[in-house]
Parts: C-alpha cells; sequence; structure tokens
C-alpha cells in the first residue's frame, strides 16, 4: 500500500530520471518507429489495442523501444501488469507473481502480463519454470532480449511465443524524438532554450547508432554542460556532443548475433571479390577489440574453401598473416589483416575443393560400412597376406598413368566424382 510519502518520492525520482525515461511514450501516437510491427492496423497493435494479447518476444537491439512498448501495453491493458528484471530477479520472484496471477485469475477473472525484461539473462531452469503456466493462461508472457532468441531462448518457450523483431532507429525517427525532446516543457528540455547546430544534430543521429536512449541522455548531457549566452541560449556545437557521446559506439558483442553478423558480411565480401567491403568490415572488428588470431583463422579457411586452386598463393599468404598476427601482436598485425583480407577478395575464387569434400562427406553418410577392396590394404601380418591383403596393387611409380590405372574407391562407388576441376585451373 502506498502512502504520500511513496508518491513523492515516486515523483521526485521521476523529475531526476535520464530524460530518456522522462521522455518514454505512453501511447502509440507519441511512439517512433517500428512501423512494420505497430503500424497502423498490424497485429500486435491490434491485440494491444483489443487487450487480446498473446506471448510474445521483442528482440531488438538497444534503445529501439523494447520496454517502451512493454510500457504502452501496460497503460492500454485491462489486465495487471507485471514487470521482472532478468538481471536482478529469478526464480523466487517469478513464483510469487505467479502466486498473485492466480489469485487474481481465480478471484476477478483477471489476466497477468508479465514482463520480463533481458530475458536471455535467465538460465534454463528459470525460462523452464514459466512454461507451465503460460500453457495454462495464468499468464501472458512478454520477453524483451537484444540477443538472438533462437539461441538464448529454450525451445519449449520460444514455441509458445510469437517473436517481433524491432529495427535500429532511423535517423528521421531519432530525429523526431530530438525535436520533441527539445520543445516538450514539461519533462522534456523545452525551458532550456536549445539551439542545436546542424553539424552537431547531425552527428548526434549518426552517433547515437539507432540508440534512441544513447541519443536522449547524450543530448541531456550535452545541453546541461553548456552556459547559456546572454540571451539564456544554450548553442550546442559539434564539439559537445562529441564529447557527450565520449565516442561513437561500436557494437559488437562478442557473445551475441552481432558478433556472427559482422565476421559473415567479412568474409562474404572477400568472397564477393569487393576489397572495400572487406576492409570495412575488418575495420568494424578491430575497432571493436576482435582477437586478430580469430579473424586471420577465418581467412586461413577461407583461403582453401573459396580461392583454393584458383591462386595457390593465397593459403601461404593467409598462413603467413596468422604467423605474424601471432609474432608481432596488437595493433601493428591490423596492417597484416588488412593486407591478406584484400589480397584475399582480389584472388580468383575457386570452391571447387570444398565442393568435393562436402560431396564426399554427404556420400560417406550412406557408404560408411564400404569395405577397402584388397589391393588397397597393407599386408602387414603373414596371415594378412594369405588372406590377399595387398595383392595385385600397382606401386604407382614403377607405371605409367595408363598401366598404373586401379580403382581406388570401393567397388560400389567406381567412377564416382566429387572433385569438378575449373578449367581455368
Amino acid at each position: 500500500m502506498t502512502d504520500l510519502f511513496d508518491h513523492k518520492l515516486d515523483k521526485e525520482l521521476k523529475k531526476e530520471a535520464p530524460l530518456a525515461d522522462r521522455l518514454r511514450p505512453q501511447n502509440f501516437n507519441d511512439f517512433q518507429g517500428q512501423e512494420k510491427i505497430v503500424g497502423q492496423g498490424k497485429i500486435l497493435r491490434k491485440a494491444i489495442e483489443n487487450d487480446e494479447l498473446f506471448s510474445i518476444i521483442l528482440w531488438g537491439p538497444p534503445g529501439s523501444g523494447k520496454t517502451t512498448l512493454a510500457r504502452i501495453i501496460a497503460n492500454l491493458t485491462k489486465s495487471s501488469f507485471v514487470q521482472l528484471s532478468a538481471v536482478t530477479s529469478g526464480k523466487k520472484d517469478l513464483i510469487k507473481v505467479i502466486e498473485k496471477a492466480r489469485e487474481k485469475r481465480k478471484l476477478k477473472s483477471q489476466r497477468t502480463i508479465l514482463f520480463v525484461d533481458e530475458i536471455h539473462r535467465w538460465n534454463k531452469a528459470q525460462q523452464d519454470a514459466l512454461l507451465p503456466y503460460v500453457e495454462k493462461g495464468i499468464i501472458v508472457f512478454i520477453g524483451a532480449t537484444t540477443e538472438n532468441p533462437s539461441f538464448e531462448i529454450i525451445a519449449p518457450l520460444l514455441s509458445r511465443s510469437r517473436v517481433f523483431v524491432l529495427e535500429s532507429l532511423g535517423e528521421d525517427d531519432l530525429g523526431r524524438i530530438i525535436k520533441q525532446a527539445l520543445k516538450d516543457k514539461e519533462v522534456g528540455l523545452g525551458n532550456y532554450q536549445v539551439k542545436l547546430g546542424k553539424k552537431a544534430l547531425g552527428l548526434l543521429l549518426s552517433g547515437a547508432n539507432g540508440d534512441a536512449r544513447a541519443a536522449l541522455n547524450a543530448l541531456e548531457l550535452a545541453v546541461k554542460a553548456v552556459d547559456p549566452d546572454q540571451e539564456g541560449f544554450r548553442h550546442i556545437k559539434e564539439k559537445d556532443v562529441r564529447e557527450a557521446l565520449q565516442y561513437e559506439a561500436v557494437y559488437f558483442d562478442k557473445k551475441g548475433e552481432q558478433y556472427y553478423n559482422i565476421i559473415s558480411a567479412f568474409i562474404k565480401s572477400m568472397r564477393g571479390s569487393d576489397p572495400d567491403a572487406a576492409l570495412y568490415w575488418l575495420a568494424r572488428m578491430v575497432e571493436a577489440g576482435q582477437d586478430p588470431l580469430y579473424i586471420a583463422r577465418r581467412m586461413v579457411i577461407f583461403a582453401s574453401e573459396d580461392i583454393s586452386l584458383a591462386d595457390k598463393n593465397a593459403l601461404s599468404l593467409a598462413v603467413s598473416c596468422f604467423q605474424a598476427c601471432h609474432q608481432i601482436g596488437w595493433p601493428e598485425c591490423q596492417i597484416n589483416l588488412a593486407h591478406v583480407a584484400v589480397y584475399l577478395a582480389l584472388a580468383p575464387k575457386d570452391n571447387s575443393t570444398y565442393q568435393g569434400l562436402l560431396k564426399a562427406k554427404k556420400e560417406v553418410k550412406k557408404t560408411m560400412n564400404e569395405p577397402v577392396s584388397l589391393p588397397l590394404r597393407n599386408a602387414v601380418t603373414g596371415l594378412m597376406k594369405d588372406l590377399g591383403y595387398g595383392q595385385d596393387y600397382k606401386y604407382s611409380h614403377d607405371y605409367d598413368k595408363e598401366e598404373g590405372e586401379q580403382d581406388y574407391l570401393p567397388q560400389k562407388l567406381k567412377n564416382k566424382k566429387f572433385f569438378n576441376k575449373k578449367k581455368d585451373n
């Protein structure tokens, strides 16, 4: 039960909260971005407005609106709304929520919506605990995560939820959010008489990397750090925004999906013979602090998988790059990485050996028990020799090509082709 002191505390905390929290939209009219999932007529928006929710998982990068959507649900739904953070809560907290939800369903016929922020932080046992209550309809589950649900959410919970993908906000969306922040006199920065320069705005929009929270908090910091002029205006310049941002953040979670996306883009850029794109994605990894030996290992693999016989120097150069990274170390070895990345991107491509390996492996699964023919077996004992091991084998060095011809594959695979050499190799 809250009293006047609790109300006063809540009011003070809200007043002192960061700009991004104070300015959080309470309805769809003020919500920016994510038109693909919450635009007019979209299934999620209609479900929220009609209070006919189903269990959902909101997957998207930081600052894309996951928690804001949850708050909008809280405002619009007729259900009881409970929020947990997976960082600070666990199974015991979940059980308490379930007990209260069961009572409300029993006494008031009221559903409970449970919002779990950063659901990927819960382990398998904690996620498992949700399942029976989601299945029975005691709670409607809403999870928010920055990580790929395929990797971080257990399959049974994933199958009982609808996944909605949120994207990083575009600069137009961020621009509207910033404009609203500068205009709002109640919870925004409208009372500060801010003059935000064009270049400063451009840096703020690009430096935030689609993260509304980062943009708003950097803007607030810049505004409060700049002294007003004689007329009371605060002129925010490019240098003020740069200092407020501290750095233009490179989002590269070494355990998350972005980790795999960027290395994938790097490999595919080299495969597509685009040295500029290869250098860009390499720089993204370098700036984010990726292990140079990891990058070099991937290039060694690439040299055999995608170039192979088309340029016989590619593998040697890639291996040399790996050795150079190991011996020279960071940061100088990034020059070696760039050198070889461009070489591999420009080299002719041939994946015939890799494709041959895949075909052979596929055949092996079907013919795993095919025996080695007697001529190819080694007769290391007298008994084996008596049984015909090695009999009729032609030692290749003693014959010309035609005379020495013999079958090396199992009998059932005679004349089977796995390797198709390119004509120009």
